[in-house]
């Protein structure tokens, strides 16, 4: 795919109908793939595609015609006209490609199989520790993945298999797939981590902050207009999703909320920094204050909706999942308080869906927003092209 395929600089390469979904000749294709997965399994007709994204019924034909071919799509059945023979409907085929998404937490490594449509199909998790070194790390994340892989493709990584996304915590280089001084971890400050992992899988591989991929799967799963999702696990992050595209940043380092100080002179952080939301939550919840663990998680949350003017707050990571109506109780409350101050509306706050898998079914959607003509952020992926 020209301009929106995910293999650029990543590494590796996926055969048969993998390669032929990497090898998408157009934009415009991936628009008509697009179209049809939302579609769904009803399917949608070629005259409707062309009335969509506004190509002639000629380059519609040839492009689905490419895509039944490479069998990335197929005929849904036929549905009546107002005129004439009755319209043939196509629909996408979602087992004609996979993609990988995989959490790299400080202490377990998730990794998800996912289809066409980022339906989970397969999923492994194994305990971990990131700061046991990049050998031991990279070879249990091979196998977590391979593994995944191997229960449903008996193939293996090789076939139909379009690449992995893989989110950590961060800060971290998203573009050039480099690790920055992930927190706590500063011994992996400058690993080139898209590279060793694309080496050894043998796939295209792409690499974000945990944080930022739950945040693509929000989208992606139909969340609209501007949110933060902010993760509490082992540490304390946010995605920022702003009018509908995921904000990384100018260096893309954006969302490192755990990191703001709303306590000078407070207790040191493993950032460096005192007094940081973080640490003062973390050290909450370990003494089982969820109360008051919720009301400095709020204060943050407080501070991001005054500087962005969000439509939305939703919670996510394997504390808040451990006992959801604390943190969406205080919280929200935070933000109710503000609201009263301000006189404005207050901000709703949610759970996010998906649970303890939702980042590493995000990271799949690094691998499959650009197969479907869609930018970082699940935005619509700009307009057809001459055909």
């Amino acid at each position: 795919m020209r301009g929106t395929g995910v293999a650029g600089g990543a590494g590796g390469t996926a055969g048969g109908a993998g390669a032929n979904l990497l090898a998408l000749r157009s934009h415009n294709a991936a628009l008509v793939l697009d179209l049809m997965r939302t579609a769904g399994p009803d399917g949608i007709s070629r005259l409707e595609l062309a009335e969509r994204t506004g190509l002639t019924p000629q380059a519609v034909s040839k492009i689905t015609a490419r895509l039944r071919e490479d069998g990335l799509a197929a005929e849904a059945g036929r549905r009546a006209s107002t005129g004439g023979k009755p319209r043939t409907v196509l629909r996408l085929v979602p087992e004609a490609g996979h993609a990988v998404g995989v959490h790299l937490d400080r202490d377990e490594v998730r990794a998800v199989l996912v289809d066409l449509r980022g339906t989970v199909v397969g999923e492994r998790r194994a305990r971990l520790d990131l700061g046991a070194g990049a050998p031991a790390v990279l070879a249990s994340v091979t196998e977590t993945v391979r593994e995944t892989v191997a229960e449903v493709l008996p193939t293996g990584l090789g076939r139909a298999l379009l690449g992995a996304g893989v989110a950590l915590p961060g800060p971290l280089d998203h573009t050039r797939g480099v690790l920055h001084r992930v927190t706590g971890f500063p011994e992996w400050d400058g690993f080139p981590l898209r590279k060793a992992l694309a080496d050894g899988l043998g796939v295209p591989v792409l690499i974000d902050k945990d944080t930022n991929a739950a945040a693509l799967g929000l989208a992606a799963g139909g969340e609209s207009g501007s949110f933060a999702y902010l993760h509490l696990g082992t540490g304390l992050g946010a995605g920022l999703v702003i009018g509908g595209g995921l904000h990384r940043g100018a260096r893309t380092g954006a969302g490192e909320f755990g990191h703001q100080v709303i306590l000078l002179d407070g207790p040191p952080c493993t950032c460096g920094d005192r007094g940081c939301v973080e640490v003062l939550c973390l050290d909450a919840v370990a003494r089982g204050d969820l109360e008051e663990a919720a009301r400095v998680l709020g204060a943050g949350a407080a501070n991001l909706v005054g500087l962005l003017d969000i439509d939305v707050v939703l919670l996510g990571g394997r504390t808040v999942a451990a006992a959801p109506r604390p943190f969406v109780r205080g919280v929200g409350a935070v933000l109710e308080a503000r609201a009263r101050r301000t006189g404005q509306d207050a901000v709703p706050v949610r759970v996010a869906p998906g649970g303890g898998r939702a980042v590493a079914v995000g990271a799949a959607q690094l691998v499959l927003g650009p197969v479907f003509g869609r930018g970082d952020g699940w935005e619509r992926g700009g307009v057809p092209v001459s055909s």
